[in-house]
């Protein structure tokens, strides 16, 4: 391959790439930031020798991280399971959006695409991991199934399969896709609704089934099971507006799509994604977890 030096150089220009790989695999900027560290620990423990025999780097750091992403799923249902309330991925701010000195965290090096929006990366949730890694690599980053049967440890026409059966998932869980101005302004009306706590405007903009999710980790006060049904949503938010004087809300972008972040004294105290299909908010994801909101600045 040359010299390790340039094995080196090659190495290093994969690491956006991986990062924006293991996020949509863990749904985690913490994990996904793990998950390439250790593989490229595992890269510079090999050998000058083997190093250069590996004529793509690249691909070579793209099977460990995938193994140890597959790992961590694993491990990470357990977990989940002994959560507090509802788990939800990480949030993910818009880069201009972001306060000096953050260059090198995972969060900006993300492409913020649809494969980031908090409505399929809860539909990533429902996979199993071997689905959910034959999907993500396969359908939202191209690689062929040949490698991803390395990853896996399964034949090419397996990975084929479950691939197959993750796009099921997602076909059967994805909304009619909304344009982004229709979903700014229908957050625009939730955002003024909520603020003067006008639950007869809150009921018009939910959806009489939506869902609100939030995600508090056990560490802030929040609803630990879903709240189903727009009546209620709304009676809900009225009533955290009555219980949180001086929360200043504002418009932002979240996994890039129009969003809602609630801060006090300049620190962001909670982050909503939301699904819009017809005009009406179908879902609502609310992360409070401080632990989760590292990247968003005031």
């Amino acid at each position: 391959m040359g010299t390790a030096g340039t094995s080196t150089d090659a190495t290093v220009g994969e690491r956006r790439q991986l990062i924006n790989v293991a996020y949509r695999l863990l749904g985690s900027l913490a994990e996904a930031e793990d998950a390439v560290q250790e593989a490229y620990a595992r890269w510079y423990a090999l050998p000058r020798s083997r190093q250069e025999e590996i004529v793509s780097p690249g691909a070579w750091l793209t099977t460990v991280t995938g193994r140890v992403c597959l790992d961590a799923l694993g491990s990470a249902r357990a977990r989940r399971e002994r959560y507090v309330g509802a788990w939800l991925p990480d949030p993910l701010p818009a880069h201009a959006e972001r306060g000096p000195g953050h260059g090198a965290d995972p969060a900006d090096q993300m492409v913020l695409d649809e494969s980031v929006t908090m409505a399929f990366l809860v539909v990533l949730e429902s996979m199993t991991p071997a689905e959910r890694v034959a999907f993500v690599l396969h359908d939202v980053f191209r690689y062929p199934f040949a490698d991803i049967a390395g990853i896996l440890r399964r034949t090419p026409a397996a990975c084929k399969q479950l691939a197959a059966s993750a796009r099921r998932r997602v076909r059967g869980a994805r909304a009619p896709q909304t344009p982004a101005a229709v979903r700014a302004d229908v957050v625009r009306q939730v955002k003024e609704a909520w603020q003067t706590k006008d639950i007869a405007a809150l009921v018009d903009l939910l959806d009489p089934a939506a869902v609100m999710t939030a995600d508090g980790g056990g560490m802030v006060g929040t609803a630990l099971r879903p709240i189903e049904g727009g009546a209620r949503i709304a009676q809900y938010m009225a009533a955290v507006a009555d219980k949180a004087p001086g929360l200043e809300l504002l418009e932002r972008s979240v996994n890039g799509v129009p969003g809602l972040v609630a801060r006090r004294d300049g620190a962001v105290m909670t982050v909503a994604a939301f699904d819009v299909a017809d005009g009406r908010v179908t879902r609502i994801w609310v992360v409070r977890n401080p632990e989760k909101l590292g990247p968003w600045v005031g």
